[in-house]
């Protein structure tokens, strides 16, 4: 389904009944990377999952797509959908997002999931290669994206298990938009650091991490857990950035498992 959100045409999923689990996903990949997500949680939970401006279905729009106007798109969402305060789970980018969200609209969290992200902004050579790598797609299409993402973004034991999952995960990069790979790779660079707003977080939180993640290595979320009063950290042996399709049965059992928490809040 669609509808206009914020200033654009955004597509989302908004699948079965009860409390409300909001999924984002992270650079450059769409809402179906939490399709097994879905169908695991719809039975119990109202799954919404969107595609972020520019990504997926979603219509792009020009400019630097920084955290805190993609945060302000999800607030609209949930508004729109008339449903909140929502548990929400962010993958990569879509943690960064978490966190521009928590600050601006703690109101609507009822729990957050950070999935392969860190709190820490990027340090200056970091945001020098954001802008290259803004520049290069601007000029070339998304085959910088492919050749700088593809294949960091998955383990090589999950590429091994499933060996088309290499390809979906290409498809998704090579089909978002221009103006949102390079809108969001500046936006991405001047984030905020969220190192400070970890000891406020107050609401139940869950932190997803790869032991063989090559782009966010594992002890970012580890320090993020020791920061946040009360988090829950687990680790993935053996997976890689994108845990949702690569171990997706036994990310399932962890979030059914910490969804449970919620029955007596």
């Amino acid at each position: 389904m669609n509808a206009s959100i914020n200033g654009f045409r955004m597509h989302f999923d908004d699948a079965g009944k009860g409390a409300p689990i909001l999924f984002i996903h992270g650079f450059p990949l769409n809402r179906t990377i939490w399709k097994a997500q879905v169908e695991a949680l719809r039975k119990s939970y109202r799954v919404i999952t969107p595609d972020v401006r520019g990504y997926g279905e979603s219509e792009a729009t020009p400019g630097v797509y920084d955290m805190e106007l993609l945060a302000d798109d999800m607030a609209a969402l949930l508004r729109h959908l008339q449903c909140g305060p929502a548990i929400i789970a962010g993958h990569s980018m879509g943690g960064y997002m978490l966190f521009a969200f928590y600050r601006k609209y703690s109101e609507l969290a009822r729990g957050l999931i950070l999935v392969s992200t860190r709190a820490v902004a990027d340090a200056p050579e970091g945001k020098a290669n954001r802008e290259a790598l803004a520049q290069r797609v601007e000029q070339e299409g998304p085959q910088p994206v492919v050749e700088k993402m593809l294949a960091p973004m998955l383990a090589a034991a999950a590429i091994a298990a499933n060996p088309t999952l290499q390809s979906e995960v290409e498809y998704m990069m090579r089909n978002a938009s221009l103006p949102g790979l390079a809108g969001a790779s500046r936006g991405m660079a001047a984030r905020r650091d969220a190192t400070d707003l970890l000891s406020k977080i107050t609401v139940p939180t869950l932190i997803l991490a790869g032991t063989a993640d090559a782009l966010i290595p594992h002890a970012e979320s580890e320090k993020m857990a020791q920061a946040i009063p009360n988090a829950h950290l687990h680790l993935f042996e053996g997976a890689g950035h994108l845990l949702s399709m690569e171990q997706p049965q036994e990310m399932n059992r962890v979030l059914a498992q910490w969804l449970k928490k919620f029955d007596s809040l």
